[in-house]
């Protein structure tokens, strides 16, 4: 996290976070995600931020339809649509370092483009597709925070709680900072440092 950044807003909580919060949201069921997703997504809109969402199956058309759908309406070029595989393995497999010069690119391109900030919201279930490099995900995750410092990306990651298995949970906790729960933002407990994380998996 960018700790000299301006705080902004999130849209699905009161409170205001600094631009680069790297968060992720564990969620059981759509309903659940759906609050927070679509008010992160409108939050950024409002606020005149380059917002961009990884999808891992819908596409731009979709997307908009499933907005309009939680009452958030928007116009063709408010939100950046990008498929999985398009964003995280192009080339057909995952590799972080490829992926945090892609997160960088973008905001680099983003500031230069006049936005405010720029927030990205990704669904992660494409690790669970037998993706060469996806058993990295962890050692990307963790590696973003020390991008934020110099390319404060706010970055809302997306977990299945139905789908990934325990362990990969707990380490989802603790490459992240911040966690939401109820709609609510909360430093987390398990976070480790990208260093102590990484040390940790050698």
């Amino acid at each position: 996290m960018c700790k000299k950044c301006k705080n902004i807003e999130f849209g699905f909580t009161s409170e205001k976070f600094p631009a680069g919060t790297h968060m992720c949201l564990i969620y059981s069921n759509e309903e659940e995600r759906a609050a927070v997703v679509s008010k992160f997504i409108d939050s950024g809109i409002k606020w005149k931020e380059k917002v961009a969402y990884f999808a891992h199956k819908m596409d731009k058309n979709e997307m908009d339809k499933w907005l309009e759908s939680k009452g958030v309406f928007i116009s063709e070029t408010d939100v950046e649509v990008i498929k999985a595989k398009e964003i995280y393995y192009p080339d057909g497999e995952f590799i972080p370092g490829t992926m945090l010069d892609t997160l960088q690119q973008l905001y680099d391109s983003s500031k230069k483009e006049g936005y405010s900030a720029v927030r990205v919201c990704g669904e992660m279930v494409w690790a669970l597709d037998n993706i060469p490099g996806s058993e990295r995900l962890m050692e990307y995750e963790a590696k973003i925070n020390q991008l934020m410092e110099s390319h404060p990306v706010t970055a809302l990651c997306q977990y299945d709680a139905n789908k990934f298995d325990g362990a990969t949970l707990l380490n989802c906790l603790k490459v992240h900072p911040y966690t939401i729960v109820n709609k609510q933002i909360v430093k987390n407990p398990y976070y480790l440092s990208p260093e102590e994380f990484l040390a940790e998996k050698k």
